[in-house]
């Protein structure tokens, strides 16, 4: 049988290439049946080797690929290798099953793009990068993963490239993303310098010993990789690239912040855990950015009026649950909710995707409302997404989300603010998550006539695939059960990946107290969003009023973008319009200038000479002649 690692790989790739070579000619619907069947073989595949470790004995869970060697330098060697564990087995299932869902639901968003070829093309791309990734068994091959989605990112922003917006879009996510992929780059050099390889295996078995707990050194490393990890999965103070992202086609965002780009810095932070171990300093960093992202993001999402917009800064407050649950040691805990999240956030994304294909575009939540009647099915899918991600029990959020508090409470590394900061954003999740739900399917509909006459539900190639990730949104969950003995599935199966640090819970009183505690949280937020928003219409609106500063702060994003603007951007400008100016015309092209006029001036006197008369170019060569005598007959005295 052939390699189940190497056939995760190619089939991506091989649905890239044929739709390269044939796709142009025979149309969007080869294109996209190749691409979603490419994905859909990975996903099997990636199954296959899920299957494969189960079969294994825990501490032997691991399957490696070795293609070639690839950078042989004296001692230092790095293979063109990759490996799936548990981790990466999560991972690949998570990326493989969500992103052939989104492929087959692209069918039917994109259906008479001009340009929908050479979208699945750069879809099968992205997915196979970061596939890679995942599965590279180094830093290096891990780094080709990052820079590649990171390409694909910058390509898929800015598909619609005849829009101002959506290049600009493509821009900043790509140079944001420079900034930490130049500080992961220089950690990368520091490991080699300290363990003299990549290898994550031998990094990761030596760190202990080569490095000292809390050495500056240590601490160094894990910031610069972190530093990477805050520019791919949106953190402060890189973020502001993601909500920018919407720029895109709804499908290229579903991926994007649910199974690609933005799980890719949790994914490091998490395989790398032994270094993060061994820096104190650098797990309370870790912690407290993830907790102050989320909480700013949450606050900016309750007041964003585009539905895509909501969505983008709520992943971006779920990422920071994540890395809040690296920073206390809830590794296992991160990978579960990054996990379930992708679930009900490509749920969310696709379901804003069946609205906006209803409405002609139209993303403005406050022009819409009362759709429930004509969309059903997106309506009830987006609910079960809404309640998912709010944390209501049973569904998949509740069991993810109550992990991560309970560690915050728990863990070494926890403590009672990191609790109350993931409690403060479980309250607001709730609230602006119904917001939207309340606002667009419920209450009053504000479309015109003409527009309500033409509301449809989406045709099911786009439907299906709603349906099937609201069954994941409700059941994802459950493998990770807490209290029941051996109901944790999720975290015994992570455990070999994580070096048995996956977290168990104890004290079933305290944790059924949090439980309850945590449900109560997310109900309460979406009682305030029903008496907010379909109850009292409108009452947002007397808030914002009573606090109209506040609410200009927050809807304006507390003016990170402008001061971005205004302390980097503008600057820059500044500088390089004077360097511009005075030193490329100015001295540079001056120069230039000066040495051709300097030739033309010699030339200019050399043109002289030739006159064109024979008489005198004899007494030329006679005068000549005459000298070179003088002169040899002088030198022979």
């Amino acid at each position: 049988m052939m390699n189940l690692i190497a056939l995760i790989l190619f089939l991506p790739l091989a649905g890239l290439f044929v739709n390269l070579l044939f796709g142009w000619k025979l149309g969007e619907k080869f294109a996209g049946w190749v691409a979603s069947a490419a994905i859909s073989g990975a996903f099997l595949a990636a199954m296959g080797g899920f299957v494969r470790l189960i079969g294994l004995p825990p501490e032997a869970r691991l399957l490696r690929l070795v293609l070639f060697e690839w950078i042989p330098i004296g001692g230092f060697q790095v293979n063109a290798g990759f490996m799936l564990d548990p981790l990466s087995s999560v991972m690949t299932l998570v990326i493989t099953g969500v992103g052939a869902l989104i492929h087959f639901y692209s069918m039917g968003y994109m259906h008479g793009d001009r340009g929908v070829v050479r979208y699945f093309i750069y879809l099968n791309l992205f997915v196979f990068f970061m596939l890679t990734l995942v599965l590279g068994d180094n830093f290096l091959v891990l780094f080709v993963g990052w820079e590649g989605v990171g390409l694909c990112s910058y390509l898929l922003i800015g598909f619609w490239f005849g829009r101002e917006s959506a290049c600009e879009a493509g821009k900043k996510a790509f140079v944001f993303n420079r900034v930490g992929d130049f500080c992961f780059l220089i950690g990368l050099f520091l490991i080699i310098g300290v363990f003299g390889t990549l290898d994550f295996a031998e990094v990761l078995g030596r760190a202990p010993t080569t490095l000292v707990a809390g050495s500056g050194i240590a601490t160094a490393i894990c910031l610069l990789l972190f530093a990477g990890a805050t520019g791919k999965s949106a953190q402060i103070p890189l973020y502001v690239w993601l909500p920018d992202a919407m720029e895109g086609p709804t499908p290229v965002s579903a991926l994007i912040h649910a199974a690609t780009m933005v799980t890719a810095g949790v994914y490091m932070v998490a395989r790398a855990y032994v270094l993060f171990e061994l820096s104190p300093v650098a797990m309370n960093v870790v912690a407290i950015v993830g907790a102050v992202t989320l909480l700013v993001a949450a606050s900016i999402a309750l007041v964003q009026t585009d539905i895509k917009r909501v969505l983008a800064y709520s992943t971006v407050s779920q990422l920071g649950y994540m890395v809040l649950a690296l920073g206390v040691g809830a590794y296992s805990a991160a990978i579960f909710h990054l996990m379930t999240h992708a679930f009900f956030k490509a749920l969310l994304f696709m379901g804003a995707g069946s609205v906006i294909h209803s409405l002609d575009g139209e993303q403005e939540m406050n022009k819409m409302g009362g759709l429930n009647a004509a969309l059903p099915v997106t309506s009830m899918t987006c609910t079960i997404a809404a309640l998912a991600i709010a944390g209501v029990f049973p569904l998949a959020g509740f069991f993810s989300k109550d992990a991560i508090l309970y560690s915050a409470m728990t863990s070494e590394h926890g403590g009672v603010l990191f609790w109350l900061a993931g409690a403060a954003g479980a309250l607001m999740t709730a609230i602006y998550i119904f917001r939207l739900i309340f606002k667009t399917f419920h209450g009053k509909c504000n479309l015109t006539m003409e527009t309500q006459a033409r509301l449809h539900e989406s045709p099911r190639v786009m439907t299906l695939p709603l349906q099937a990730l609201a069954g994941l949104s409700i059941a994802g969950g459950w493998v990770g059960i807490p209290l029941i003995p051996g109901a944790d599935i999720f975290g015994g199966f992570l455990a070999p990946s994580l070096g048995g640090l996956a977290e168990g819970h104890h004290e079933a009183l305290f944790e059924v107290i949090m439980m309850a505690i945590s449900l109560a949280i997310a109900l309460l937020g979406i009682y305030i969003a029903y008496k907010l928003f379909v109850r009292n219409v409108g009452g947002g609106a007397a808030y914002a009023e009573r606090w109209p500063r506040l609410y200009r702060l927050v809807l304006n994003k507390y003016y990170v973008d402008e001061a971005y603007d205004y302390m980097i951007i503008q600057p820059v400008k500044r500088i390089s319009t004077r360097l511009w100016k005075d030193f490329d015309d100015g001295f540079v092209d001056s120069s230039v200038g000066g040495v051709g006029g300097f030739v033309r001036l010699i030339g200019a006197a050399a043109r002289q000479l030739q006159t064109g008369y024979v008489k005198s170019y004899a007494i030329t060569m006679l005068v000549g002649a005459l000298a070179v005598i003088l002169y040899l007959t002088s030198g022979m005295k």
